[in-house]
């Protein structure tokens, strides 16, 4: 079911792509910039989610696409940004050279500033069909919230705040909280709205989603520094070489483990409590899992 997700995410961007570029004779290098890393191979597992999460509640996939396409290419716009020289100045992304290593570092910043509102439009142009104007107020705004200085450049501030700094725990889960786990938090909740699930499953799915942003954040920390460059897509032991503060460096590599182990389980738990079982959820840990072991 992740590969029909993720193929049905990838045409459809396509689809978009083809048609707001049209007439972008001018800018034609921008939306070249904003598809590059927008399309670059990857897991699609934000968009996955959302498409999942509206499946489970008895919605149709079609209505909840958009929200998904649009994850993805607010996931662009932070992965673009986040490469930057001036940010963490890394050469590769998914095994492909960064965005500006390929398009010069000013495109680059544009087909980010870009792809941050080609996202909210593509939310109001093709949902408005499928879903009440209050649902698609909501979506756009959880859409923007985590985009911008109250999730994902949040974050990112911090982070840069934080550089050659001795930080606390406080600190790191702060970090984490926003710059990498505002987007599956937003990937849950989006998926939620649109299948209008009612306001004691919405906290549950929730408290869901803010463990997996934690997890995950705890998996990247793991295999950053276990696996090699070839094997991540990008460059291994950053974080180590610019003596971050991660899971790994603040607990050590076992206890990094035992945390990540049990944060799974509570989102076992949580899904129990729901009554649902998803294979795609199940998938996706089971993939996290198999990297750290």
């Amino acid at each position: 079911m992740m590969d029909c997700y993720k193929k049905l995410v990838v045409e459809k961007l396509n689809e978009y792509f083809d048609e707001y570029s049209l007439n972008s004779s001018y800018s034609k290098k921008i939306w070249d910039a904003m598809r590059y890393t927008t399309l670059l191979e990857g897991k699609r597992l934000r968009a996955i989610m959302c498409l999942e999460v509206a499946a489970l509640f008895g919605c149709d996939v079609k209505k909840a696409l958009p929200a998904a396409c649009a994850l993805e290419i607010m996931h662009a716009y932070s992965l673009i940004h986040d490469d930057l020289p001036c940010m963490d100045n890394d050469d590769l992304r998914r095994g492909k050279p960064t965005n500006h290593k390929v398009f010069g570092e000013a495109i680059a910043v544009l087909a980010g500033d870009a792809l941050i509102s080609f996202g909210a439009q593509i939310l109001i142009d093709k949902m408005k069909d499928y879903l009440s104007s209050n649902i698609v107020l909501e979506v756009v705004k959880d859409y923007l919230e985590t985009a911008g200085a109250l999730g994902i450049v949040a974050g990112q501030a911090a982070d840069i705040e934080a550089e050659n700094k001795k930080i606390d725990f406080e600190n790191l889960k702060y970090i984490h909280k926003y710059k990498t786990g505002a987007l599956f938090n937003c990937s849950v909740i989006m998926g939620a709205k649109i299948a209008e699930v009612n306001s004691d499953t919405l906290a549950k799915l929730k408290e869901y989603a803010q463990n997996f942003g934690i997890l995950f954040q705890i998996y990247d920390d793991i295999i950053d520094c276990t696996l090699t460059t070839n094997e991540l897509g990008k460059t291994a032991g950053k974080d180590k070489n610019a003596g971050k503060l991660t899971y790994v460096s603040a607990f050590g590599l076992s206890e990094a483990k035992n945390i990540f182990y049990s944060l799974i389980q509570k989102n076992r738990d949580i899904l129990s409590e729901l009554d649902i079982n998803s294979c795609v959820f199940n998938e996706i840990e089971e993939k996290l899992i198999k990297r750290i072991k």
